[in-house]
């Protein structure tokens, strides 16, 4: 299985190569790490490791948790290659998706940020939602003049996002792991801007207005 691990740890030289160490003991194959913060001698990164179906969460938590100065922030499932840009394959296979581009999207989101599901909302009434969505969430009451994290009661995690062009808002969310990062916000900004910028977005919305 492939899992994504998020751990706060001292931005100094061998601190990393301490957390990568205990991975690989634990039985973590490690195939990417991503810098998601540093600043205060501090560091946050997120780690993707393979580990067989049969190596605990829970082991991998306790492995890190050894290291004096770590703190282990969340380890959840990812769908996401690692060493690869899906958004650009993506934003590539919207161009020709026709109607389906808005569609398209929000079925890939979750793959592209390690997150359960995602979908659009037109006052507060779910327009589409790719298929992992629960039927018992509650859309946030206002919708945001630019994307923003933020965590419900009962612990699931949002970025909603406003795609004014459209009339509608963007849900993306995941129940395990840690709330998203302000990168992981800025990163689903710069897609919306793109494919909201993409001829085959506006031809899409053109259709639909004429039906």
């Amino acid at each position: 299985m492939l899992l994504r691990v998020r751990v706060a740890l001292p931005d100094r030289p061998g601190a990393l190569a301490q957390v990568t160490k205990v991975l690989g003991a634990a039985g973590a194959d490690i195939t990417q790490v991503t810098v998601l913060d540093r600043g205060a001698g501090r560091a946050l990164d997120d780690i993707t490791v393979f580990c067989p179906d049969s190596t605990p969460r829970q082991a991998l938590v306790e492995s890190l948790q050894s290291i004096e100065d770590v703190a282990v922030e969340g380890v959840w499932t990812t769908r996401e290659a690692p060493g690869t840009y899906p958004e650009l394959e993506i934003l590539k296979y919207i161009t020709t998706a026709g109607d389906r581009a808005l569609t398209t999207l929000i079925d890939s989101l979750p793959v592209l940020f390690s997150a359960d599901w995602a979908a659009t909302a037109a006052e507060r009434r779910i327009v589409y939602a790719s298929w992992r969505m629960p039927q018992d969430i509650a859309i946030p009451e206002e919708t945001p003049s630019r994307p923003e994290a933020l965590t419900l009661d009962g612990g699931v995690h949002l970025v909603h996002a406003p795609l004014p062009p459209l009339a509608l808002s963007l849900l993306l969310a995941r129940s395990e792991g840690p709330a998203f990062h302000r990168i992981e916000v800025h990163r689903l900004t710069r897609i919306l801007e793109i494919f909201l910028s993409l001829p085959a977005t506006e031809r899409s919305m053109a259709r639909q207005l004429r039906k």
